[in-house]
């Protein structure tokens, strides 16, 4: 039997509300991953909290992002499916992609911190990239312990927030709050590739560590 990946992407359009601003999810972060799976014989789905078309960062458009290798992933995002109406059992992994949006959407959502309750304790593979974690922030396991206690990881650093003059509009610092979560949140250098393997948890530092994430899914998953 093919293993099987549900891919998670944010429903969220705008940074704090500001219509100047909008954001969605990492268009790399969701396509690199999901042309990955797919390439390893893998059934791939992707979700998002409000499911149906989901907001691209248009900053991930520039600068030939939105290249033709990414066209089949860029229609699925018009029509997403609902993260509450998936049979979330049926899948070997979950992967978070980010982008700014996963950071108002992700945190204390009932179903995501359902079902990544539900991975850690059935022993599933549980990974994320860049923004992606924001979906760790503040889950706990049925033992009322926090999700990423104890568990080695990254995402994205305060230092890269900060040099994308975005710290105040976030509604927290990504590495501190999964720091104060128990993590040991590994720092790698600003905007370059750096994954980290811990347990069934796989986490990337920034959309340069996206296909890095996706294969070592994919090794964790063979």
């Amino acid at each position: 039997m093919s293993k099987s990946v549900l891919i998670v992407v944010t429903s969220h359009d705008t940074i704090a509300g500001d219509q100047d601003k909008p954001t969605g999810v990492w268009l790399s972060e969701a396509a690199e991953p999901y042309i990955a799976f797919q390439g390893a014989g893998f059934k791939v789905d992707i979700a998002s909290p409000k499911g149906g078309s989901v907001p691209i960062d248009p900053n991930s458009i520039e600068n030939g992002n939105d290249d033709e290798k990414f066209t089949e992933v860029t229609k699925i995002l018009q029509n997403t499916q609902r993260i509450r109406d998936i049979v979330y059992e049926g899948y070997d992994a979950i992967f978070f992609a980010g982008g700014h949006g996963a950071m108002f959407d992700f945190p204390g959502d009932p179903d995501i911190q359902n079902i990544i309750a539900y991975y850690k304790d059935d022993g599933r593979v549980i990974s994320a990239v860049c923004h992606g974690p924001a979906a760790f922030a503040d889950a706990k396991t049925k033992d009322g312990k926090y999700l990423v206690d104890g568990i080695k990881l990254t995402g994205f650093t305060n230092a890269e927030e900060e040099a994308m003059n975005l710290t105040e509009e976030m509604p927290f610092l990504l590495q501190s709050k999964l720091e104060s979560n128990g993590a040991g949140f590994v720092v790698g250098t600003s905007m370059e590739e750096n994954v980290v393997s811990s347990g069934k948890f796989v986490t990337g530092q920034n959309p340069a560590s996206s296909q890095a994430v996706a294969e070592a899914v994919i090794n964790k998953l063979n």
